[in-house]
């Protein structure tokens, strides 16, 4: 079945653990995709979801090749190119940290992170690579817009690494380069709590959200040749947990020596990396409260990670444009196998 398919009414129940009844669907006046949706094809909603699940997985740096699980082979052979090592699931949506609450500008609307100066930024550099794998993706689904395309495939691939249920919608709609925000917007690393504070409040966060967001330095790992920085944050980097924040607290962090720029190294194995701004979780009298508190009780983290992190998704989209009135629970490929 397709993803033209998945979103329909009838069979939406098949698919989504929160069926949404006719009656909640908003009418509306404009497309809410690129194009008409195209017929359905005769494909599993399975085979469907591995396929944006491991496309956007690769982008993440999710190496399916070091899984002996069905579902990382599987998805390993929908996304034929998995050996790309990009950013970590979260670090593939930056288009929605551009959010100012003041002006409503930024967000997932839109999808500017495709056109120039917005996909040179510096906060954006090597996503490219989830750009190019996901536009594989939309071509075999041209209807979807981009925006919707980019943060299913964020939830797809923070549920298939092990991470909690994030709650989406579609709704979002593709401007052009002149809906493009300007540079300085995404987090600095090199910066301090209150640098972190002034661009999360700015979007409508506050500590706890920030911190919890911050969490997904679980996955993946920085590139020099993009970032700057290098290593990953954990020793399972294709896994979500909450041993970002438990490493933060067990493990002694000293200044790593090197010609890059600033960032810290775990004293025993010198193989773990953490940036000057997620050290001051652990220095920060308010953040710190909430670190401790995600290192103790992963579920605790879990939950509040994705209430956080929906909510980012939907930054800068009216709440007209949405599909339906809420959100949607989607199913992992094993759960729709079983």
């Amino acid at each position: 079945m397709s993803l033209a398919a998945v979103l329909r009414t009838p069979v939406r129940r098949a698919v989504f653990s929160a069926p949404v009844r006719r009656a909640e669907l908003r009418p509306t006046t404009f497309r809410k995709f690129t194009t008409n949706a195209p017929p359905p094809a005769p494909k599993s909603n399975t085979a469907l979801y591995a396929s944006i699940a491991a496309f956007t997985a690769a982008a993440a740096g999710y190496y399916f090749y070091t899984s002996s699980s069905d579902t990382a082979r599987e998805a390993a052979t929908a996304a034929k190119s998995t050996a790309q090592a990009g950013k970590a699931a979260v670090k593939f949506t930056p288009t929605k940290a551009d959010y100012q609450k003041n002006t409503g500008t930024g967000g997932s609307n839109f999808a500017t992170m495709r056109f120039e100066p917005e996909s040179l930024h510096g906060a954006n550099a090597g996503l490219h690579v989830a750009r190019e794998l996901m536009e594989k993706v939309k071509q075999e689904f041209p209807w979807i817009s981009y925006g919707d395309l980019w943060t299913l495939a964020g939830v797809a691939a923070i549920q298939e690494m092990g991470g909690p249920k994030i709650p989406w919608r579609p709704g979002r709609i593709d401007g052009f380069a002149t809906n493009a925000t300007p540079d300085g917007r995404l987090p600095d690393a090199s910066q301090g709590s209150q640098h972190v504070r002034d661009i999360f409040y700015r979007m409508g966060f506050d500590d706890q959200e920030i911190v919890a967001l911050i969490g997904a330095h679980a996955l993946g790992r920085c590139h020099p040749d993009r970032s700057g920085y290098e290593g990953p944050w954990t020793f399972s980097p294709t896994t979500f947990t909450n041993d970002f924040f438990k490493l933060l607290y067990d493990e002694k962090w000293v200044w790593k020596k090197w010609n890059g720029p600033k960032q810290l190294q775990d004293k025993k194995t010198g193989s773990l990396m953490m940036l000057p701004t997620d050290y001051v979780l652990v220095q920060d009298k308010s953040f710190k409260k909430y670190a401790k508190a995600y290192a103790d009780d992963q579920d605790l983290f879990f939950k509040d990670f994705s209430a956080a992190f929906a909510k980012l998704l939907e930054l800068g989209v009216p709440s007209q444009q949405f599909v339906t009135s809420e959100p949607w629970t989607l199913k992992t490929v094993e759960e729709q196998k079983a």
